[in-house]
């Protein structure tokens, strides 16, 4: 069964809820221009796994270089939250910092994504 996690923002205007599939946290971490800069690492979901329970109208769309990809962050605390990916438009990449109740150094492994490499 998916276990449910609670996840938000740094100030709490945006939170939302993932579901695991498999219940465990596999980070990702891009090396695109745009993810080098921000440097979170991130967990991939289904689209239908992430709801955003409030504060929806808080978050604010970036998109850049060929406008596939979609990033969201808090338009008040200015934290990147998630962004649909561009390498596979079915996931989400969520912000792993913003999932409540995990600690994070526990997550020192992750996959290393070549997003600089997509055309």
């Amino acid at each position: 069964m998916p276990k449910k996690y609670s996840c938000q923002c740094h100030c709490g205007a945006v939170q939302f809820t993932i579901e695991l599939p498999n219940n465990k946290i596999e980070p990702l971490r891009c090396n695109c221009s745009l993810c080098t800069k921000k440097n979170a690492l991130m967990q991939p979901v289904p689209i239908s796994a992430l709801n955003i329970t409030q504060g929806a109208d808080n978050l604010t769309l970036y998109q850049w270089n060929k406008k596939i990809a979609k990033h969201y962050f808090c338009n008040i605390c200015g934290i990147y939250t998630h962004h649909q990916r561009r390498s596979d438009p079915s996931l989400y990449g969520v912000n792993i910092a913003c999932i409540n109740d995990i600690d994070l150094s526990q997550h020192t492994e992750f996959t290393r994504v070549d997003g600089a490499s997509l055309n």
